[in-house]
C-alpha cells in the first residue's frame, strides 16, 4: 500500500476546543478526511524543545497523512512558562481520551488511535504511549464518564529527544569542549521545561526501559536523518535495542544526507516524500 494509492481524500481542516485551564482553552487542529470512515486517528504532538511551537508546526506531513484517509489531530498543549513536566503530557494523554470518547463525530472509533511526534514531540509521544495510566498523566477526568484510556495503536517517533538527560549531558560536553551552538539552542529549554536533571531521567523512554519499567509497548515507526547532530544516533541506538530487547517492535529508517527537521525544512526533497510515504504505510498497517 503506497501513498499515492491513498492520497485521494478531500479533507477538512477545523480547530476544535478540547479542553480549558482556566480561562484558557486549549485547541487541536483537526485534519480529517471526508467521508464516512471509520478511519484510524493519530495524536500528532508538535516539536520545539518542549517550549516553542504550536498545533500548527507539522502541517507538511499531517496533510499527506490527512488525505491518505487518516484523522489527524494535532493538540496545543501547556509548555513553559505556563508549566513544565508533566503538565504536557497531563493535557497529552487527556486529548488521547478525549478524542477516543468524540471519536464518532469525528468518523473513527477509540480502537483505531495511534501517536506521532516530532523531536521533543517525538519524546512526548513515546512516553505517553509507555505509560498510557500513570496516574499523574491520567489526572483530569473526562467531564462525563467514558470506557476509554489512554493506550494507543501504534507510534510514529520522528526524529524524537529519546533521551532528555542524554541530550541535556552532551550539549553540555559540546559546550565544555568550546562548540556551545546546541547548548545555547536547547539547554535553557531544557532546564525551563524539566526543571533538573533529576526529572530528565525520570521522564525517559530509554532509561524508563533501562531502569526495567512496566510499560506499554505498541509497535513504533523511528525515522531519522543521518546528518542530525542534535539527536545523537547513541541515543537511538540505546532505545532500540531496549525496546526491542523488552519485546517491542521497532521499524528503524535512515533518511541519507539529512538533519534534524528534514521532512517541514526540505519537503520536496526525495527523503521527506519517502518517509511520508513510510509514514503512511506504517499507520494503515498498524490501525485497521
Amino acid at each position: 500500500m503506497t501513498s499515492s494509492s491513498l492520497s485521494n481524500h478531500e479533507i477538512e481542516v477545523s480547530d476544535v476546543e478540547f479542553l480549558r485551564h482556566g480561562g484558557k482553552p486549549l485547541l487541536a487542529r483537526v485534519s480529517r478526511p471526508r467521508g464516512d470512515g471509520p478511519y484510524p486517528l493519530m495524536i500528532a504532538l508538535h516539536g520545539g524543545a518542549w517550549c516553542r511551537k504550536d498545533r500548527t508546526a507539522n502541517t507538511h506531513t499531517e496533510v499527506p497523512l490527512a488525505k491518505s484517509g487518516v484523522v489527524v489531530v494535532s493538540p496545543d498543549f501547556r509548555m513553559p512558562p505556563d508549566a513544565g513536566y508533566p503538565a504536557s503530557l497531563v493535557d497529552i494523554n487527556y486529548a488521547i481520551r478525549w478524542f477516543k470518547a468524540n471519536a464518532a463525530k469525528f468518523n473513527s472509533r477509540p480502537d483505531l488511535v495511534g501517536i506521532i511526534g516530532f523531536s521533543s514531540g517525538g519524546h512526548q509521544a513515546m512516553l505517553a504511549a509507555m505509560r498510557p495510566a500513570d496516574p499523574r498523566y491520567a489526572a483530569i477526568a473526562l467531564p462525563e464518564p467514558a470506557a476509554v484510556d489512554a493506550t494507543v495503536r501504534c507510534a510514529v517517533l520522528c526524529w524524537p529527544v529519546i533521551d532528555p538527560l542524554g541530550r541535556y549531558q552532551h550539549a553540555q560536553k559540546l559546550k565544555a569542549e568550546g562548540n556551545s551552538r546546541l547548548f545555547e539552542s536547547v539547554g535553557p529549554d531544557h532546564i525551563s521545561y524539566w526543571g533538573d536533571e533529576a526529572a530528565m531521567a525520570e521522564g525517559n523512554p530509554t532509561r524508563a526501559l533501562e531502569r526495567g519499567e512496566s510499560v506499554q509497548m505498541p509497535p513504533v515507526l523511528y525515522l531519522q536523518g543521518t546528518n542530525d547532530s542534535a539527536h545523537p544516533r547513541p541515543h537511538l541506538e540505546r532505545f532500540v535495542e531496549a525496546y526491542r530487547k523488552a519485546g517491542g517492535l521497532v521499524e528503524l529508517h535512515w533518511f541519507e544526507g539529512m538533519g534534524q527537521t528534514f521532512i517541514p525544512l526540505h519537503p520536496d526533497s526525495p527523503q521527506a516524500k519517502a518517509a511520508i510515504e513510510k509514514i503512511i504505510e506504517f499507520v494503515h498497517r498498524e490501525i485497521r
